[in-house]
């Protein structure tokens, strides 16, 4: 588990296509000393196992799940990062509860100063946009924020300079896709509010070759 409060930036050092997945190893200035393998390490708000390990390195296999499902399948080697190593139970928490476990892709829609901040849209998938609220939290890329306004599907968002200083969200321009996950707390509410129907499975459809045929439909 992570708070979505950024360590520290990172840089892909390499990428390696293994077997149709991805080893990838990112240059850190981390403190890697109580790192050990298996740990976790989000890196752009991916939630990524080491595999591997040095001084001011590390290196994560990503499997094709993550890659569809992030953006990581569209990283280069030199790209910035926002890392995270996993929360201790002594650690303050000064975000919000981030799993690692992307929910979908964004886009930066625009980019514009506002007083001494820089003011964001991302527009979110239509399908996550229920689990979203005005003043609510959102990782992007790892980062927690705080939602400033919501319209729809497109998030509002209010950067300052401390973020912008600690944070890869300098290279965040208009185009540009970006990792999103939202409250987890947002998603057990609503499998609670489904009640006894949670445990219920799709329904299969009751239409087949031969109901087809019956009725006509099939010469």
């Amino acid at each position: 588990m992570f708070t979505g409060i950024i360590e520290s930036v990172g840089k892909v050092e390499s990428l390696q296509s293994v077997g149709g997945d991805v080893r990838l190893r990112i240059q850190t200035d981390l403190d890697m000393s109580d790192v050990h393998l298996g740990d976790s390490i989000a890196t752009n708000g991916i939630c990524l196992t080491v595999t591997d390990w040095g001084d001011h390195w590390y290196a994560a296999d990503v499997s094709r799940e993550s890659l569809n499902r992030t953006t990581l399948g569209q990283w280069k080697v030199g790209q910035r990062v926002n890392v995270e190593k996993a929360m201790l139970p002594t650690t303050r928490f000064g975000g919000h509860i981030v799993s690692g476990h992307v929910d979908a892709v964004g886009e930066i829609t625009v980019v514009k100063a506002d007083a001494r901040s820089i003011y964001y849209e991302v527009t979110a998938p239509v399908e996550i946009a229920r689990y979203l609220a005005e003043k609510g939290s959102v990782t992007v890329d790892g980062i927690s924020l705080t939602i400033n306004y919501l319209r729809g599907n497109i998030i509002s968002l209010n950067l300052i300079p401390h973020t912008a200083e600690r944070t890869n969200i300098g290279t965040w321009q208009v185009g540009a896709k970006v990792n999103l996950e939202v409250d987890v707390l947002a998603r057990y509410i609503e499998r609670l509010l489904l009640g006894d129907k949670a445990a219920e499975t799709k329904q299969q459809s009751k239409i087949s070759m031969d109901f087809l045929a019956e009725n006509g439909f099939l010469k």
